[in-house]
């Protein structure tokens, strides 16, 4: 069984551990919740200061122009577009994953006219499920979405009634990874269009949307990405659909030309038809920065290391919590494995909230799951550890059982 003293020994040769030193971490915290926020990065916090004192301050409305901040989505989605097998003027960021989900189903639905049912899994992540009721609500009766049990056959559900697929790549629960190009492959050879949502891929693990033939995508930038509480999500459209694909949201920044102020909508041409709103220019500028910390690494690095801590951590949790209720659902094959650990436990909130007191920041999902981001630019193996040292010091004395921790707030 691997040590404290092997944990110290792999950071030693961490080839990527000194990429933690761009992030500003408290101490005294091991920060395995970087799936649903992640930290600040020195650079976003200087970036920050310089936007509010400097562009805003002193160039106030000039700045749309000498600070570039009117080209900001594309610019930004270029600088992510690597990190996810696209191409230049494949990626926009501007509103929410949900704004984009619907966007991006609506497009679909669009270019598929005649067909009536949306694809998805029960369990995909609700707000998804969410934009396609809306959505379904404010086109006729005859739509459909259609919902596979968690676990269930999807590629059996897509039939030649299906205008568009829209799955979640790595499941927001237990951590489970779709196969991209083979249910990719399965949707066109019905003649629908396949949407992933990336939000616990990008950053994560590695993507080529392009190699896998990708058609719609859409992902946050706040978890692995590091871009900041509530920061813009992107959405990627396949340059072969660019010229026919038209989102719903007509709003002045997708048109051709926005400062004509013209009164009939004529859309952009390529990726930039997928704007709507204005820039949030505050989230896009700590964003920007955050992604200056992939300029140094290389997503083979971040998943060979992710696969080392998720399995570590599971070995250490099946081993020294042994018979103390844990289940482990994430699974044990790497290959559909993405960069989190989760287990079912019948105590398992006040068990987290347990272990958030001792500073071993997870987070708790809904049926009874505690849930382990593990973000290997600023995680240490020692960290992982020290994690499992503390969870087991919780069960051993039944902490958790202490009323504080049975008292739940609106965030889980």
């Amino acid at each position: 069984m691997t040590s404290r003293e092997d944990c110290l020994a792999l950071d030693a040769a961490d080839p990527i551990a000194s990429s933690r030193d761009a992030f500003i971490l408290p101490e005294g915290v091991i920060y395995l919740d970087g799936n649903s926020l992640g930290p600040v990065t020195k650079a976003s916090a200087a970036r920050l200061q310089k936007v509010v004192q400097e562009e805003w301050g002193q160039g106030l409305i000039r700045s749309w122009n000498d600070a570039g901040w009117i080209n900001f989505g594309t610019r930004i989605g270029d600088r992510i577009a690597k990190l996810i097998g696209a191409d230049d003027g494949e990626v926009v960021v501007g509103d929410s994953t949900s704004v984009n989900v619907f966007k991006q189903v609506a497009t679909a639905v669009k270019l598929r006219p005649g067909r009536k049912v949306i694809v998805s899994e029960k369990g995909n992540f609700p707000t998804d499920l969410y934009m396609v009721q809306g959505l379904i609500d404010l086109l006729d009766d005859d739509y459909e979405l259609r919902l596979v049990p968690e676990g269930g056959d999807i590629k059996a559900a897509i039939g030649e009634d299906t205008a568009a697929v829209l799955i979640t790549h790595v499941d927001f629960k237990v951590g489970l990874q779709h196969d991209m190009p083979d249910l990719t492959r399965a949707a066109h050879d019905k003649g629908a269009l396949m949407i992933w949502d990336l939000c616990h891929s990008a950053g994560a693990v590695p993507l080529d949307l392009n190699a896998a033939n990708v058609d719609l995508a859409v992902g946050c930038t706040y978890k692995y990405l590091n871009g900041g509480p509530g920061a813009p999500a992107f959405c990627f459209v396949a340059k072969r659909l660019q010229a026919d694909a038209r989102q719903p949201l007509y709003g002045w920044m997708g048109h051709a030309r926005p400062f004509d102020f013209s009164t009939e909508y004529e859309p952009a041409a390529g990726i930039s038809r997928h704007l709507s709103g204005s820039h949030v220019i505050l989230a896009l500028s700590t964003l920007d920065s955050a992604l200056d910390v992939w300029d140094d690494v290389s997503m083979d690095q971040i998943r060979a290391k992710s696969l080392e801590q998720t399995d570590l951590f599971m070995d250490l949790v099946e081993s020294r919590c042994e018979g103390m209720g844990f289940e482990t659902i994430t699974p044990r094959d790497r290959v559909v494995r993405g960069s989190q650990a989760s287990f079912l436990h019948k105590n398992a909130f006040p068990i987290m909230q347990a272990l958030i007191s001792r500073g071993v920041i997870g987070d708790y999902r809904e049926p009874d799951i505690l849930r382990f981001g593990f973000t290997p630019l600023y995680t240490s193996f020692v960290e992982v550890w020290d994690a499992v040292e503390i969870l087991s010091d919780i069960m051993t004395k039944e902490t958790w059982k202490e009323d504080r921790f049975n008292v739940r707030g609106a965030v889980t």
